[in-house]
């Protein structure tokens, strides 16, 4: 069979372009996804460059659509391949731990073993004195890149097992002690109103 055929058979409209589409929409939705959380996170260069390929792709994907209204298989796929998009950029955003957290620990225990197991690692910690429904506790602030996360609870079970701890996202962070300081300055250190222009200027 040759080329042509090949395209006006049912093969190529049943299965090749539905098989396409999906495909297509994998790779968008998954860009889509991982670019807003580049934006979430305060990257904001990168952001627009996903956002290029995203909607070219997109545009592809839908054309088939357009071409083929006919063909129920292909709206399948399209809705079969957002679906599975979504979930590959969350796995994809999941690898890559892009950000910052914000650690909080409540524990009753004498917390001195976790804090020296944090100080080893280069980890900056704040603690304050607090009072609980059961009485005094210690609570222990930490900001840490994501990255560090399973370290970090790996340290807590070992040294507080029976602590409380909640973890919340940190959109920007000024300063602060990080095990990777300096990977962590390339990526998400940003001029903001929190972190402000220190650029000195000369005078006329």
């Amino acid at each position: 069979m040759d080329i042509p055929s090949f395209i006006d058979s049912g093969i190529w409209s049943w299965v090749v372009i539905p098989v396409l589409i999906f495909l297509a929409r994998i790779v968008d939705v998954s860009i889509g996804t991982i670019r807003v959380i580049f934006i979430s996170k305060g990257i904001k260069y990168i952001a627009p460059v996903l956002g290029f390929f995203e909607v070219i792709i997109w545009l592809l994907a839908i054309g088939q659509i357009v071409q083929n209204l006919t063909n129920w298989v292909s709206y399948l796929a399209y809705g079969a391949g957002f679906a599975t998009g979504t979930y590959v950029g969350m796995l994809i955003e999941n690898r890559l731990s892009l950000g910052l957290l914000i650690v909080r620990i409540i524990t009753k225990q004498n917390p001195e073993a976790l804090i020296e197991k944090l100080k080893e690692k280069k980890y900056g910690i704040t603690m304050i004195d607090a009072k609980g429904v059961k009485g005094d506790v210690k609570i222990i602030f930490t900001v840490i890149q994501r990255a560090n996360l399973k370290d970090i609870v790996g340290d807590i079970t070992t040294c507080s097992p029976d602590a409380f701890y909640s973890v919340e996202d940190v959109r920007f962070a000024k300063e602060g002690m990080f095990p990777d300081k300096n990977l962590y300055k390339k990526l998400f250190f940003k001029k903001t109103a929190l972190s402000p222009d220190k650029t000195k200027r000369k005078g006329k």
